[in-house]
């Protein structure tokens, strides 16, 4: 005789969320234990797993995250987009392995009653996960008509390149940086492109070049962990910014979709720039990420060459105590720490700094510093 079928009781995420974010430490000492115990783990796969699982565990722990039902695809979209650097089959299999035996194992201990609701959901993550992984790594093409187009496309993005560094070749310095931006969407046929600079001494980014420029120079922030898009050192689409931008940066940009390109060179980071079409939505596949990242490389080549010519191309001389101070202004002090640091009286600080502003014709020490990023004398 067939047994009826009992449905179990469905959750929605957000009730996942707050289970996970209720039991994180029980969870995440579990998580070391089983990390450590694992006979088929390898030195070299433990940091990756890791590595995977606690920026995973941010993911979902995040409180400045709230995902609806409707929409947390997309967020663990974003979540594998960053991690694509280090996942593949097997790290993705044993991360799931340790996650899942770490989650059950807190749950006897807790003597909870509803594991099957939790596994069940815990399940669907999974099977999104790997069906998104394999949508984005698999470039096995079969059929030679679309083996074809893939190669014209291919030389097409070559060629774009090719444009790309011939113009940055002739450029004679960073101060040409909006010139080259504003050829950056006419190459890669987006309506805006911003530049935002990295500070490394205060772990800040600072908006610097684009459109609407007062706007983009009111753009700065701290960066942490926590923060997907900015701690990725691959490129970032967001189909939906919502929770990865501030909702004010959001409605004064008209922001809807947007890309995330980090500019590096020989693991320096300089900044990002961003692509967006004004306020429309758009799609991006992985070429075309993929491009925008070689795009994004041969930018941090180029920033890295040319701000060692600045002291030779640029009109502008700074003194040496001025060049300190334009560095600790870039790192956030205020006057009176400024002047602790140098032994200088607050009085002569706020010489040096409004010195500075009429040279660097700002109007505070914001556009100070977005100023000198611009000239590249603080890259």
């Amino acid at each position: 005789m067939t047994q009826p079928f009992h449905p179990y009781e469905e959750i929605t995420f957000q009730q996942f969320v707050l289970f996970i974010k209720a039991h994180r430490k029980q969870i995440e000492e579990n998580i070391n234990i089983y990390l450590n115990l694992e006979p088929s783990i390898s030195e070299t796969d433990r940091k990756i797993i890791e590595a995977l699982l606690r920026s995973f565990f941010q993911l979902l722990t995040n409180s400045n995250i709230e995902v609806s039902d409707e929409d947390y695809v997309s967020h663990l979209d974003t979540w594998l987009q960053s991690q694509l650097p280090i996942l593949n089959m097997k790290s993705f299999n044993l991360f799931q392995l340790i996650f899942e035996k770490s989650l059950i194992t807190l749950m006897n201990q807790i003597k909870y009653n509803r594991i099957i609701t939790i596994l069940m959901f815990l399940l669907s993550i999974y099977t999104y996960l790997a069906y998104s992984y394999n949508k984005w790594a698999d470039e096995n093409f079969t059929d030679i008509a679309e083996k074809n187009i893939h190669e014209n496309r291919e030389l097409k993005q070559l060629q774009l390149l090719d444009k790309l560094n011939k113009l940055l070749i002739r450029s004679s310095g960073v101060q040409e940086l909006p010139y080259i931006l504003k050829k950056c969407e006419e190459y890669f046929h987006y309506k805006r492109c911003v530049f935002y600079a990295y500070i490394p001494w205060s772990n800040q980014f600072y908006g610097v070049i684009g459109a609407e420029l007062p706007k983009v120079q009111s753009m700065k922030g701290q960066i942490t962990e926590e923060n997907i898009v900015f701690s990725s050192k691959k490129p970032i689409y967001l189909r939906n910014p919502k929770n990865y931008i501030k909702e004010e940066h959001i409605k004064l940009f008209n922001l809807s979709s947007i890309i995330f390109i980090p500019l590096t060179h020989q693991d320096q980071l300089f900044g990002w720039l961003t692509f967006d079409q004004l306020g429309e939505h758009f799609d991006c596949s992985k070429e075309e990420l993929a491009l925008l990242e070689q795009a994004g490389k041969r930018l941090g080549l180029f920033l890295s060459r040319k701000s060692e010519e600045v002291a030779k191309t640029s009109d502008l001389h700074l003194t040496e105590r001025e060049s300190t101070i334009l560095e600790l202004l870039a790192e956030g002090y205020d006057n009176k720490k400024i002047g602790e640091l140098l032994f200088l009286s607050e009085h002569t600080v706020r010489d040096y700094v409004s010195s500075l502003m009429t040279k660097l014709k700002a109007k505070n020490r914001t556009q100070v510093v977005a100023s000198a990023f611009r000239l590249g004398l603080l890259i």
